[in-house]
């Protein structure tokens, strides 16, 4: 288990009833960054970007950051909220690993006192109302963004040309909500959907479901992966498989990695959400509820194409 924890000197919210936590006078605010994978570039992205805007606002806040080692370990991920809540934190931003097992450990930070912001992956609304929580999510719109890199595929595909689609973790809300997007799509372009297989965010997964998908299915034109760390095991198996330029594939996420083969012509497009600014979103949110200059509301945050041409500029 990874047990990396960060501290840098230099936020969700309560549950009806409940008050935050009341820091010293002049003391600045703690907030715990709790992500998922570490060995995923887009989160070590993500935690570079909270340590610099951190590094500007020392004398506001103190950040803690922590996440999983495998992105299904949730119990892990769930014992790391715990431990952060008992280091004193005063909010959480958090990316849960999964989109109904982490509310109960968000709902017992909260009754501590600590305001809870959710990052990237949304919670389960229907498991939040059931508990009378209010979370809001700050992040941006993983349907929308699928959809936008799905069009980019279809656009160089004739009209039924048969693609399959690599999911990610299925009880992860992005995940649901990139297949959605990938499958709008392919509706609207009329692309045949030959298969749609989650490979749990894990590369090396990916990269063996698209041999299994290539061989069954070898007329295949397309794949769209739900991430950019799935999409480097698909392109790397097609790549294998010498069908390079008559398979196209597409991810999600846009780490440097991706833009790599991006440019080499070996994966078509990603989407952008700007890892680098999405904890920063999240934890600038937090401080507004810490003061009171906000309500919890939902905040959607940008995401965009990336492809050779967006690249070459």
């Amino acid at each position: 288990m990874l047990r990396r924890t960060l501290l840098y000197s230099a936020p969700a919210l309560a549950l009806l009833g409940c008050h935050t936590r009341q820091p010293k006078a002049g003391a600045p605010r703690r907030i715990g960054l709790v992500m998922k994978s570490l060995a995923n570039e887009f989160y070590t992205t993500m935690a570079e970007g909270a340590r610099k805007h951190q590094a500007q606002h020392a004398r506001q806040y103190e950040l803690i950051i922590n996440g999983i080692k495998d992105e299904q370990d949730v119990a892990r991920q769930s014992d790391l909220v715990d431990q952060t809540v008992a280091m004193g934190a005063d909010a959480l931003v958090i990316v849960p690993a999964d989109a109904r097992a982490l509310i109960a450990s968000c709902r017992r930070a909260m009754r501590a006192g600590v305001v809870v912001v959710n990052i990237v992956d949304r919670l389960d609304a229907n498991v939040l109302s059931a508990r009378r929580l209010k979370i809001p999510y700050v992040g941006p719109d993983n349907r929308k963004g699928a959809a936008l890199v799905g069009r980019a595929l279809a656009q160089q595909l004739p009209p039924s040309a048969p693609v399959a689609i690599i999911e990610g973790m299925p009880t992860a809300f992005s995940a649901i909500s990139r297949r959605l997007g990938f499958e709008d799509a392919i509706k609207a372009a009329g692309l045949t959907l030959l298969v749609s297989q989650a490979a749990n965010w894990d590369m090396g997964r990916a990269h063996d479901i698209a041999n299994a998908i290539m061989t069954q299915h070898p007329q295949i034109k397309g794949f769209m992966v739900a991430n950019d760390n799935m999409a480097l095991g698909v392109a790397a198996a097609v790549k294998a498989a010498s069908k390079a330029r008559d398979i196209k594939v597409v991810g999600f996420d846009n780490i440097a990695a991706v833009q790599g083969l991006i440019k080499a012509g070996e994966v078509l497009a990603t989407a952008d959400q700007h890892a680098d600014a999405l904890a920063v979103y999240g934890i600038e949110y937090a401080l507004e509820l810490l003061q009171g200059h906000s309500t919890p509301d939902d905040r959607e945050t940008p995401i965009d194409l990336i492809d050779a041409k967006v690249l070459r500029t």
